[in-house]
C-alpha cells in the first residue's frame, strides 16, 4: 500500500507527457481588430490594427490553434500603438485557427480566423475587388479561364490572374473549367468551386489548380435521374445493383475518359430529419460504391430543405455538402450549364413544399454573361432537374414557368441546345421540329430515373424494377465525340441491347379479383383508378401485341413483320403499362387498410405501339432504329407468357 501511494504521488506530481500545456487565464491589455480571412504566405508577414493604442509587445507570443489542436507560435517582430506585425510559423496549413497571444503564464483569446496561406504572385487586385486570384496548371498560369461568384463573370489573363468586385451573395466562386482540363476531387465531387470565409468588403484570395489531359474530346457522360436515397423501401441494396451495373459499364469502357451528372433528386427531404438521410449518407453510398467518377450535380426539388422559409436557405445544406446551385463548364468541345429550376420562394417551413419550376431572373442574368463567352458554334447543354416541356396527346406543352423560360430561350437562341432533365421519372423526347421549341435548335432530353417507381417495384416484385410510365430504372449514356453527341438509355441490369419490351395482350388482362383485400369502403375515385387498368386490359383474343419504347423520338422507326412477311402497320397510342400494373399496382391496391389512391401506381403515358397479329399463334419479328442508325430486334414468339416472372432481370 505504501509503494502504491508512493506510485500515485509522483504520477500527481508530473503529467502525462504530451498533454496541452496550461496556461492561467487572465486579462491584459491588448486590442485589435482580427479580420474572418487572413491572407498570407508560407512564412510571410501579417500586420494586425490596433484598437484604443492597446498593442502587445515584442515579448508577446502570438498563437494559431488549428481544428485539430495544434498551436503554432508566431513571433511579433514590431509593435506600435496603431498596429503590429507578426511572421508566420513556416510549417502552419490554411484552415479555420482559434487566437491567442500568450504573455508570460497568461493567455488570452481572441476569436477565430481562417488563415489562407498563397503563394505571391506580385499582383495588387484593383480597388473595389473583394475576390481575386490566380488560376494555374503543372504547366504554369492558365489564361482565359472565365471565373464567377454566380453574379460577376471574369476572364483570367495572360498570368492567369483574375478579379472580382462581388457583393459575396452566394458564398462561394467557381470557375467554368476549360475544354481540355481536369479539376482535383472530393470523392465523387469536383473542385471547381471554393466557399468564401471573408466579409462582403474583406478582400480575398482564391486560387484555383487546373490538371491538363489528353483525349477529352472523345468521352462518355453518364446521365444520372431522380436517385431519391432515403433508407427506405430497401433502397440501399437496390441502389448497390445500379452502382455494380455503372461500374461495370465503365470497365467495360476502360481508358476513355468517363463523366456523371446528377440531374437531382439524389436525397429526399421528407426523410432528412425522421430517417437521418441526407447529403453525407448519400456521399457515403456513392464514394463507397463508385471509383474514378466525377459527378456534376444538379439540385431537385427534393434536395431543398422544407423546413426553411425561403429559397436560399432552402438551399443551404445542398451548397454547403454538394456544389453551387448553378455553374458551368466545358468537357472537350461541348459547354455545361447546370440550372436549379427550382424555386422555392414561397416555402413555409412545413411540409407543403410549394415550389415553382421557374430559372430566376439572377441565373438568367449570369448566364447571359457565361454565354458571353460561348461561341455560337459550341453545343450548350443545359442540366436542370425540372423537365422544361411536357408530352400531352396533342403534343408538348411548356411545363416551365412561361415568361422566364421565353427569356432563357432569348439567351440561349443561336446555339444548339440539349436540356437534360430529371423529375418525371419517365422518359420523354423532344427535338427541334417540334412545333413547341418554336424555330430554334433546342432538345429535351427527360432522362429516366435510377429510382425509377421510388425504389417501390423492385421492393415488392424484387427483380421487376420499373417507371410508372413503363421504362425500366436506369440512366442515360451519352457519347462525344467533338462536337457531335449521341445518347442511349441503359436498364440497369439488363444489356444496352434492351430498348423496348413487347407483351402478347391475349395473355395480359386484370380484374377486381387481382385485389380481394380491396376494402369496400374504399372511395370511388379511388377505386375508378384500378378499374382503368381493368378497363384497359380485360381479358380477349383481339391477337393484339403491344410494344413500349422508352428512349423513343419521332426520329426513330418500328417494323413488325409477321411470320408470312406481312408487314403489320403500329399504331402510336397512349396507355398503361401492363408489367408495372401487375408489379406495383396489384400489390400497392390489394391492401386490406387501403383508405386512398396510393402514391407512385401506373400512369397513362406515351411511346406505346399496338399491332394486330393474323392469329393468337403468329411469331412477330420487332425491329426498332434510332437516329444513329442502331439496331434492336426481337423475334416474338407467340403466344407470349405474361407474368411478373417472365419479364425479370436476368
Amino acid at each position: 500500500m505504501i509503494r502504491y501511494l508512493l506510485l500515485l504521488a509522483i504520477l500527481i506530481q508530473y503529467p502525462a507527457c504530451g498533454s496541452k500545456e496550461e496556461y492561467k487565464v487572465d486579462e491584459f491589455e491588448v486590442a485589435f481588430e482580427l479580420p474572418s480571412l487572413i491572407d498570407v504566405t508560407q512564412g510571410g508577414e501579417y500586420t494586425f490594427n490596433v484598437k484604443d493604442g492597446k498593442s502587445p509587445t515584442t515579448t508577446d507570443s502570438f498563437i494559431f490553434e488549428s481544428e485539430e489542436g495544434i498551436s503554432f507560435v508566431c513571433p511579433i517582430v514590431s509593435s506600435s500603438s496603431g498596429s503590429f506585425t507578426i511572421r508566420l510559423a513556416s510549417n502552419i496549413q490554411s484552415g479555420y485557427h482559434q487566437v491567442y497571444i500568450k504573455r508570460d503564464t497568461r493567455k488570452k483569446t481572441f476569436g477565430k480566423t481562417y488563415l489562407n496561406i498563397v503563394e505571391d504572385i506580385g499582383f495588387t487586385p484593383d480597388e473595389g475587388t473583394t475576390i481575386y486570384g490566380i488560376v494555374s496548371s503543372s504547366e504554369g498560369a492558365v489564361a482565359n479561364v472565365v471565373v464567377s461568384d454566380g453574379v460577376e463573370v471574369a476572364v483570367t489573363n495572360e498570368q492567369g490572374i483574375y478579379q472580382l468586385k462581388s457583393a459575396k451573395t452566394q458564398g462561394s466562386v467557381f470557375i467554368s473549367i476549360p475544354g481540355g482540363y481536369e479539376v482535383s476531387s472530393n470523392g465523387v465531387l469536383p473542385q471547381f468551386f471554393a466557399k468564401l470565409k471573408g466579409a462582403p468588403q474583406v478582400t480575398e484570395r482564391v486560387d484555383f489548380t487546373l490538371k491538363k489531359v489528353q483525349n477529352q474530346d472523345d468521352y462518355k457522360v453518364f446521365m444520372l435521374g431522380d436517385m431519391h436515397l432515403a433508407n427506405r423501401t430497401n433502397d440501399a441494396s437496390q441502389f448497390s445493383e445500379f452502382t455494380a451495373d455503372l461500374s461495370k459499364t465503365m470497365e467495360q469502357n476502360k481508358g476513355q475518359k468517363m463523366y456523371a451528372i446528377a440531374l437531382g433528386d439524389m436525397t429526399w427531404e421528407l426523410y432528412w430529419y425522421s430517417n437521418n438521410y441526407y447529403f453525407p449518407q448519400y456521399l457515403n453510398a456513392v464514394n463507397t460504391q463508385l471509383k474514378n467518377l466525377q459527378i456534376f450535380h444538379v439540385m431537385g426539388n427534393h434536395d431543398n430543405d422544407y423546413k426553411a422559409t425561403s429559397d436560399f436557405a432552402a438551399e443551404t445544406q445542398y451548397r454547403n455538402l454538394i456544389a453551387p446551385t448553378y455553374y458551368s463548364f466545358n468537357i472537350g468541345k461541348v459547354h455545361y450549364v447546370v440550372i436549379d429550376n427550382i424555386d422555392c420562394s414561397d416555402y413555409d417551413g412545413t411540409e407543403s413544399r410549394n415550389y415553382e419550376k421557374r430559372v430566376t431572373n439572377e441565373q438568367l442574368n449570369w448566364l447571359a454573361k457565361d454565354l458571353s463567352h460561348v461561341s455560337k458554334s459550341t453545343p450548350v447543354v443545359v442540366a436542370t432537374h425540372a423537365q422544361i416541356f411536357y408530352p400531352t396527346t396533342s403534343g408538348f406543352k411548356y411545363d416551365h414557368d412561361v415568361t422566364n423560360t421565353t427569356r432563357l430561350f432569348d439567351i440561349l437562341a443561336g446555339y444548339e441546345v440539349h436540356f437534360v432533365t430529371g423529375h418525371t421519372h419517365s422518359i420523354f423526347n423532344v427535338t427541334p421540329e417540334a412545333a413547341i421549341v418554336g424555330n430554334h435548335n433546342f432538345y429535351e432530353h427527360n432522362s429516366g430515373s435510377i429510382c425509377a417507381s421510388w425504389w417501390w417495384s423492385g421492393y415488392l416484385t424484387p427483380g421487376v424494377h420499373i417507371s410508372p410510365d413503363g421504362t425500366p430504372g436506369g440512366y442515360a449514356i451519352w457519347d462525344v465525340t467533338g462536337t457531335d453527341l449521341k445518347w442511349k438509355y441503359k436498364a440497369t441490369g439488363w444489356p444496352e441491347e434492351y430498348q423496348f419490351r413487347s407483351y402478347d395482350l391475349n395473355n395480359v388482362h386484370f380484374s377486381m379479383a387481382d385485389v380481394p383485400l380491396m376494402p369496400p369502403s374504399v372511395p370511388d375515385a379511388t377505386k375508378k383508378v384500378y378499374e382503368q387498368y381493368v378497363n384497359t386490359y380485360p381479358a380477349n383474343n383481339d391477337n393484339e401485341v403491344l410494344i413500349k419504347i422508352w428512349n423513343w423520338n419521332a426520329n426513330w422507326s418500328l417494323s413488325v413483320v409477321d411470320e408470312n412477311d406481312n408487314k403489320l402497320t403500329p399504331e402510336a397510342l397512349w396507355t398503361y403499362d401492363p408489367l408495372h400494373i401487375a408489379a406495383l399496382s396489384v400489390k400497392r391496391f390489394n391492401q386490406s387498410n387501403l383508405s386512398s389512391t396510393p402514391s407512385f401506381v401506373t400512369q397513362k403515358f406515351t411511346h406505346f405501339f399496338k399491332v394486330k397479329a393474323m392469329n393468337a399463334d403468329a411469331d412477330l419479328v420487332i425491329t426498332v432504329k434510332d437516329e444513329f442508325g442502331h439496331t434492336w430486334t426481337e423475334h416474338m414468339q407467340r403466344p407470349k407468357l405474361f407474368s411478373t416472372d417472365a419479364y425479370k432481370k436476368k
